[in-house]
Order: C-alpha cells, then structure tokens, then sequence
C-alpha cells in the first residue's frame, strides 16, 4: 500500500501517497494526445499538430498534466478501495515530484461522519389534539365568503373595536424629539383589527375604542425595523377614530357553494372538514417530528462536514430568495438581509444537515428505502388532498428526476419517523 490515512476529525481523512518509483508514460501520452487536439498552433488545423512539435513546445505544461491524472487517479482508488463516502473534492497539498522517480503529495478531504444515536427510548413527548373544531370550519367558511361580503359600518354607538372590525381612523406619529414626520401620518385610514399591519403594540392599543374617540398609542419599534432611525425607537401615535366597519357575510347556500367549485353545502363541509382534518394531521404531525428532531440533535453531537453545510446554506438562500421576492423585496434589499442575518441562515442549514445525516442512520437501522408504491401512494394522497388531476401529478413528480429524488427522500423520512415513534413514549 502506497499512502496511509489519518483521521483528522470526525468528518475529516487526510490521505498521505509516497511512491518510490513511477512510471508516468501512460499519463503522459494520455496528456499529450489531449494538449494536441485541442492545440491551435501556427500552420496546422486545429488538432493536427505533430506531437512531437506539441510536446517540444508544451513539454512541462504536459508533464504537469500527466501528474494531475497520476495523483487524481491514485486517490480516486484508494477512496474507493478504503470505501470513503467522501463529500466535496479533495485539497491536495505538500505535492513533491521527481521526474521518472518518486512521488509524493497529501489529500484531504471530508467525509459523511460515523456516529451512533444515544438510546431514545426514553425520551418523551407530547402529541397535540389532531382535532379540527367548529371554530376553524367556521373561520374557513368565512375566508370562502369573504369575496362575497359587504362591509358596513356598525350603527352601534356604544361599540367597541375588536378583533376582526374594521377601523377607519385618523393618525399621527410624534417622535420622542417632538418630530412628526410626514411618513407616519394619514388620513381615513383603514385597517383590519387583528391583521399585524402596524408596528406591534399598535393594534392592541386601539382595541376597544369607540367611534368618535382620540387615544395617545405608545409604541417602540422593533430592532431589526428597516428605517435605520426608527429602530428600538419610542413613538407616540395621536388616533382618531372616525368609523367602525364590519363584514356582513353571506348565507352559504347550494348556489354560492356551486360557484366555489363543490355540488352543495352538504359537499361543501364535508369534503372541507376532511381536507382540514387532513392539513391539521400533517401539522402536528411535522411539530412533533421538529421535537424530535430538536432532541436528538441536541442529545447527539458530531463533526459535519464543511461543504455540506454550505451547499445547504445555498438551497437555504434560494428558498428564502424566492419568498422575500414575492415579499417585494429587491436585490438590494435581499443582499442586505442575507448580510444581516447570516449567522442564522448557516445555524437553519447546518440544523437540517444534522438532521438529515440523523434521519438517514435512522432509516439505515430500521431497513427503510422509499419505494415506487410508496410514491404512488403518496400521489394518492396528493390528489386527495388537492383535488387536481392524477395524471397531472404524477408527471410532475415522475418526469424530473430531481423532483422525483427529493420527494422519495421525503417519503423514506416520513416512514423512518413512523418508526422512531414507536420506539419513542409519545403521548
């Protein structure tokens, strides 16, 4: 055996090659017959240059090349001999090469780590109620018939604003200087109560004012606001409020609920309480996985590798990219937030790579893959949950092969968690 392996760290080998005699011949006619086809040299087409001119003119660029393929080659092998599952390319250092002699050189490179899990047997945790309640059918039927309400004003003088009314009011912002810039200022404004427009605190103090009553709010605006002179900043804002409007909702009937795609209200309810029943199941279900997830990171620690971390942090970056741009954000304002908050997209991607390397030992444990059946079922259950067509599902999942990975990734998670809870107390 020509190198020997040093373990650097948990997710880390270095590789140390030392040959006493080479033979480089074969590599370098490999290197020499591509430095001649792609050589343009004065008098000859491209690519037909003799290669004895190439190698006059190109002789140590072809010998560096020849080496390259030597070294590349020699660790290649020796990665696979040694069943390395390493990630990323290798950094090859400390290189030395005496020309028909020896060579030597380093290579380090990260691998996916060799960790066991603790015992979680004993761990426990707690399941909320997967129960959809009336109040959630009701606030559900309510955002249906929301396109078709009115909004009125509420004839009550004695009324008080609450929750889900809607306020139209005067205001003005007076900073703790005395200032009262034009920005925070307006006329008949009207807002939903409850909505989280304005800066936290606002809301709640106009809640349970009167038509026709003046307030004093004291705010103080959040750290992170994105005027650089409002943040942590002290306002007092001067309400009046001039009106009380509410939405008057409709009666939901066979002919409305025709119109949002269902055969009758019967149809309506019972096909939208399976579909939140359904949404409510999968979200409990993905906090308690969370939980979980949360504990058995903490509970295990373990080197991870560098470039896995970082290619997480791209997909992190892009995902969060395509929210804030729908969010209005700019490219501006973007590269100012990945700035300000970096720290916290590298700790969200270096969480789902430990995650990820966890649930995968897991999955290992229990002999779990994820299966064409499993797939179509999880189509199924698509198609269930969303009204669209099978077909248009399953060729979207099934023709990219990316797509189909990931969510065959997502499937062996799920049943790898279906089998930690019962290892687990879960109540």
């Amino acid at each position: 055996m020509s190198y020997t392996i040093e373990n650097v760290n948990g997710c880390t080998k270095k590789l140390v090659f030392n040959f006493d005699k080479v033979d480089l011949t074969k590599e370098i006619k490999e290197a020499l017959a591509a430095k001649q086809a792609s050589s343009n040299l004065k008098g000859f087409r491209k690519g037909k240059a003799p290669l004895e001119m190439v190698q006059k003119m190109f002789g140590p660029q072809v010998e560096n090349d020849a080496l390259y393929r030597f070294i590349s080659d020699q660790y290649y092998q020796a990665v696979k001999k040694e069943n390395i599952r390493a990630v990323g390319y290798p950094q090859f250092d400390n290189t030395k090469y005496e020309s028909g002699k020896t060579v030597a050189f380093e290579a380090t490179v990260e691998i996916i780590p060799d960790f066991e899990i603790k015992d979680y047997s004993k761990l426990t945790f707690k399941k909320e109620s997967e129960v959809v309640s009336d109040e959630d059918y009701q606030t559900l039927k309510k955002n249906y018939l929301s396109s078709k309400a009115e909004v009125a004003e509420v004839q009550d003088a004695d009324h008080k604003l609450a929750k889900g009314d809607f306020a139209v009011f005067n205001f003005e912002g007076e900073k703790a200087d005395g200032s009262k810039p034009d920005n925070m200022k307006a006329q008949e404004y009207m807002l939903e109560m409850g909505s989280g427009q304005f800066i936290p605190g606002f809301e709640d103090g106009m809640m349970g004012m009167k038509k026709g009553e003046k307030k004093d709010i004291k705010v103080t605006f959040p750290a992170d606001y994105h005027e650089e002179d409002l943040k942590n900043a002290p306002v007092t804002f001067h309400v009046e409020l001039l009106e009380i409007k509410q939405k008057n909702f409709p009666e939901l009937t066979d002919e409305l609920a025709k119109e949002f795609g269902f055969e009758s209200v019967a149809d309506f309810e019972a096909k939208n309480k399976e579909r939140m029943a359904t949404q409510k199941k999968r979200e409990v279900t993905q906090k308690l996985q969370q939980e979980i997830l949360e504990k058995l990171i903490a509970e295990n620690t373990f080197d991870v590798p560098k470039a896995l971390v970082d290619d997480q942090k791209q997909s992190v970056k892009e995902e969060l990219t395509r929210t804030l741009k729908q969010q209005g954000f700019n490219d501006q304002m973007i590269g100012l937030y990945f700035e300000r908050w970096d720290a916290d997209v590298t700790s969200k991607a270096l969480f789902q790579v430990r995650s990820g390397l966890v649930l995968d030992k897991l999955a290992k444990k229990y002999n779990i893959e994820a299966t064409e059946a499993d797939l179509d079922a999880k189509i199924d259950e698509m198609v269930a949950q969303s009204g669209m067509k099978k077909e248009e599902i399953a060729k979207f999942y099934k023709s990219n092969e990316n797509v189909k990975r990931n969510l065959m990734y997502a499937i062996r998670e799920e049943k790898t968690f279906k089998s930690l809870m019962n290892d687990m107390k879960v109540s």
